[in-house]
């Protein structure tokens, strides 16, 4: 008995270690960036307001102002990645960044594929027009013949095939400007945009107006791989705080609503 006793302890002690040792390590992508001393953060490479060049050749913006604080917080240096808005999510999956900085919508899509913070800020989704354009709402652009131009493969795009079917949508790669250059230029007859892109193509080309009526009120987020399951709550965790002693509504109301062109 004494004997059987023995190699079932035995055997039992074998059975652990060998889970122990076939069970897969779990990911710490927040420890990996303390380990590394580098955060490294994925973000538009033209992409104002959050990620671009200021006149100094220097890259800024709320986004990147953000990651800045997050960076400096945790101790480490920022690595800024610039990519189009299509190269975002493949950087973040394949692991080149550890975090994507942009005005990204958690939509249930990209919530199956990443992990998104609580909501870092919220944007009005708007239509913009040429000043002589004879259209008052964002209902009135729903017609044939009615081209509306939005950045591609994001939510703007997708508002416009969504609650303006009836017109045709051309999407733009390499960031707002491209929208606002061809509405200002007359290559389209609306844009969708947030509110704070639609109020600095207002100032930069003089020639666009806003339609009446919100379409949509997205909240956006930052993203992290989907196992960085500690490096998600430090981010909800960091904007609880932030938004406590109100240094992140006073960033946010700073590039949202102050001439920041001038500063930059």
């Amino acid at each position: 008995m004494r004997n059987i006793k023995h190699w079932l302890g035995l055997a039992t002690v074998a059975a652990v270690a060998a889970l122990g040792a076939s069970a897969p390590a779990q990911a710490d992508e927040l420890g990996d960036i303390l380990k590394r001393g580098e955060f490294r953060v994925a973000v538009q490479t033209s992409g104002p307001l959050m990620s671009f060049m200021d006149k100094n050749g220097k890259r800024t913006g709320l986004a990147v102002v953000l990651a800045q604080r997050m960076a400096d917080d945790l101790g480490v240096k920022l690595v800024l990645q610039d990519y189009e808005w299509k190269g975002l999510i493949p950087a973040l999956l394949s692991g080149k960044a550890d975090m994507i900085a942009a005005d990204m919508t958690p939509t249930p899509q990209r919530a199956a594929q990443l992990l998104f913070s609580v909501p870092m800020f919220y944007a009005d989704t708007v239509a913009v027009v040429p000043k002589d354009s004879p259209y008052k709402s964002y209902a009135e652009l729903d017609k044939a013949g009615v081209t509306v131009g939005a950045l591609g493969a994001s939510t703007y795009a997708e508002v416009g095939k969504k609650m303006l079917p009836k017109a045709t949508l051309k999407e733009f790669s390499g960031g707002s400007a491209p929208v606002g250059q061809a509405l200002s230029s007359g290559r389209l007859d609306a844009g969708i945009m947030s509110l704070s892109t639609a109020n600095q193509f207002l100032a930069d080309f003089n020639n666009l107006r806003v339609l009446d009526g919100v379409m949509v009120r997205e909240p956006l987020a930052f993203a992290v791989a989907p196992t960085a399951v500690r490096l998600k709550f430090w981010l909800d965790n960091w904007a609880s705080l932030k938004t406590a002693d109100n240094t992140l509504p006073e960033t946010v109301k700073y590039w949202y609503s102050t001439e920041w062109k001038k500063e930059h």
